[in-house]
């Protein structure tokens, strides 16, 4: 045994034995965690995992993505190469050499072109943080210039300077083939003329350095927030394979608890999340409710999570009680009520992770056990609940009223066998005053196209979206199995909505109630009518219509072309598009049942995205959602532009019948 192994052994010993251990001391708190079964559609699962996490998929997306995407697979190259150099180094014997000549020569010129790719990028790492970051990686929770991640890029660096000095020293004493490592042999070439035992110190030295840092930053991963190396590829393969992402179904026994008041009280993949969190600020960026100065930062949330995690686990697993609440006021491992209730639900987060994080359903589970468990919500939500369990509706209105807007129209109700669509108006189609409108004007067009429809009349409930993205799932409860009840006995089997909320809540959160139906939001109905020839549309006046899109129709159930085709076919020309718009799209603040809420905090999200409809100076804004019909007038009003119209995709189709 060399004097090198005889250090080398226990070294690497000791620190495998402390990587594991970390590993495993952080693992066993994940299972803490409530069940969630991830493991279904392996198949399905398994080209997720490639998509997202080795073709980088959503990482990608942004220009500087293209360097996280050349250092990921460059490390996974380099993998080779460290898993040789350990080896070498407990087992001399043990090398590359040994391997036929063509794969040990390209092995070589791998890992020489591949370390100094590695090199570049962490330069090119190292600039853009200490000169250029970006908005969302800095401010308040500031990860740009943080120590730890120039330690991660020091290290890097350090391990790419002794790959370089260790081989330049072998190649410059004959150890190695020059003409299969370019870079290393012009370092090799700046060693020319030492002497033998000069080069050989040398060797030593950076192999020396090469080893001792390796085995640091193998201990220090599990430890740090760059642990996702380790979780980021099984959270891909562990998402949620629902489009949308739902909340998860309570039963509701006595003496049961609900919601998330602690950090085990979450599922395991909650926690996992957690771990897999590379602090990127991507879903910042795009939060609306960060982006107009209210408390919330997802990014953060997922932070609070894993610090809440790691420092009350152990209490937790030996049947303590915690050291740190997860709904609180009490600084970072916790997350504040304020930031809680400012969430829209609209999915913008979830659209960029890079690793799939599934940031709103933390958050649901944590309004669930404020409304549920102690009945602590914004003050402004008790007539809402109070009218929802009352009259089915937020506005408390009787259900009788709900017909008032058909008095001029021949409505039919819903026969079993007689009827194709349930036309499922919801209560703001029944009861607002400007969507009533938009039923009309829906209602007009399914005549005019010959579309056997009719309505539930004064037996129609509220779907119960808003009831469930604030956290009132007892309510919510009993609207939908009181829902899928009615339709079931009155054989329903094809719905149509104008409501994107309805739409996804009868299409999506239904299903956890045994209800399997067709559903349709409007535009996609209309779509099909004008494709099928059906509705033919005669009096085109062309005018600037600008869309937006919804957030429930658009990220949550990746409906994009169905409004534009009407409004193509209804206008004669394509739609204008805000600057985001598509899965980009910014949130009118409407969402996660902030229609019903106050904004005091910050400025008001509608008014943003009013202003940036207004830089493209329309003509009418055009909208698919009740809820955003509502928010956008409203920021209308409030930026004074009384000349901007709002219409529903269905408004501007009826004008041209």
């Amino acid at each position: 045994m060399t004097s090198t192994q005889m250090i080398f052994i226990p070294l690497f010993l000791i620190s495998g034995f402390f990587f594991l251990w970390s590993c495993q001391q952080r693992f066993k708190l994940v299972l803490l965690g409530e069940s969630d079964d991830r493991t279904d559609q392996f198949s399905a699962r398994l080209a997720g995992m490639f998509r997202y996490a080795f073709f980088q998929k959503r990482v990608v997306q942004r220009p500087y993505g293209l360097n996280h995407f050349l250092l990921f697979w460059s490390f996974l190259v380099l993998m080779l190469a460290n898993g040789e150099f350990l080896l070498h180094g407990l087992f001399p014997a043990l090398h590359y050499g040994k391997l036929p000549a063509p794969l040990f020569h390209g092995l070589l010129l791998a890992f020489d072109l591949v370390s100094v790719l590695v090199l570049l990028c962490v330069v090119l790492a190292f600039t853009r943080r200490l000169f250029f970051p970006p908005d969302y990686l800095d401010g308040a929770y500031s990860t740009a210039r943080s120590g730890e991640a120039f330690l991660i890029l020091g290290m890097i660096t350090l391990l790419m300077v002794a790959f370089f000095g260790m081989n330049g020293a072998e190649l410059t004493l004959g150890e190695l083939p020059k003409e299969w490592m370019p870079i290393s042999g012009a370092v090799g070439a700046m060693m020319s003329g030492w002497s033998e035992s000069t080069l050989n110190a040398t060797s030593g030295f950076f192999w020396w350095l090469h080893a001792l840092v390796l085995l640091a930053f193998m201990n220090f991963l599990p430890r740090s927030k760059h642990m996702h190396i380790l979780t980021a590829i099984p959270n891909c393969f562990f998402r949620s394979l629902e489009t949308p992402v739902l909340p998860s179904r309570e039963i509701f026994e006595e003496g049961s608890r609900y919601g998330a008041q602690q950090v085990d009280q979450l599922s395991w993949k909650d926690l996992f999340d957690s771990y897999s969190c590379t602090e990127c600020g991507r879903c910042q960026d795009v939060c609306p409710a960060h982006n107009t100065g209210k408390p919330l930062n997802p990014r953060q949330v997922v932070h609070d999570v894993k610090v809440n995690l790691l420092r009350n686990g152990e209490r937790l697993d030996a049947g303590k009680s915690v050291e740190q609440p997860l709904i609180g006021d009490t600084g970072e491992g916790s997350v504040s009520e304020e930031a809680l209730w400012a969430c829209t639900t609209c999915g913008a987060c979830l659209n960029v992770c890079p690793v799939l994080i599934e940031h709103p359903g933390k958050m649901l589970k944590m309004r669930r056990h404020l409304v549920q468990m102690e009945a602590r919500f914004p003050e402004e939500l008790l007539n809402l609940f109070e009218n929802m369990e009352q009259r089915s509706n937020p506005w408390g209105i009787a259900p009788s009223e709900r017909t008032k807007w058909c008095t001029q129209l021949d409505a039919k109700p819903f026969v079993a066998g007689e009827t194709e669509y349930l036309f499922f108006v919801g209560c703001a189609g029944a009861f607002d005053t400007r969507n009533k409108h938009v039923t009309v004007a829906l209602s007009m067009i399914m005549d005019a196209a010959g579309v056997s429809w009719g309505i539930l009349g004064k037996d129609e409930l509220c779907c119960g979206d808003s009831l469930r993205r604030l956290g009132n799932e007892y309510i919510f409860d009993q609207l939908a199995q009181k829902n899928v009840d009615l339709f079931k006995e009155k054989g329903v089997t094809k719905i149509v909505t104008q409501c994107p909320h309805c739409f996804t809540t009868l299409k999506n959160d239904y299903r956890q109630y045994g209800l399997e139906v067709e559903v349709l939001h409007h535009s996609e109905l209309v779509a099909d009518l004008i494709k099928n020839g059906r509705l033919v549309l005669k009096n085109k006046v062309q005018e600037k219509i600008l869309f937006h899109d919804s957030c429930y129709l658009g990220r949550h159930n990746d409906t994009y072309t169905a409004p534009r085709e009407v409004l193509q076919a209804a206008n004669g020309t394509a739609p204008a598009e805000f600057e985001r718009h598509g899965s980009d799209s910014f949130c009118c603040g409407a969402g996660g049942g902030r229609m019903w809420m106050e904004e005091d905090a910050g400025s008001r999200i509608n008014q943003a995205r009013v202003k940036e409809a207004l830089e493209s100076a329309p003509e009418t804004i055009c909208v698919s959602c009740p809820y955003c019909m509502t928010m956008i007038e409203d920021g209308l009003k409030d930026e004074a532009a009384t000349s901007v119209r709002v219409k529903d995709i269905a408004e501007v189709v009826a004008e041209q019948l």
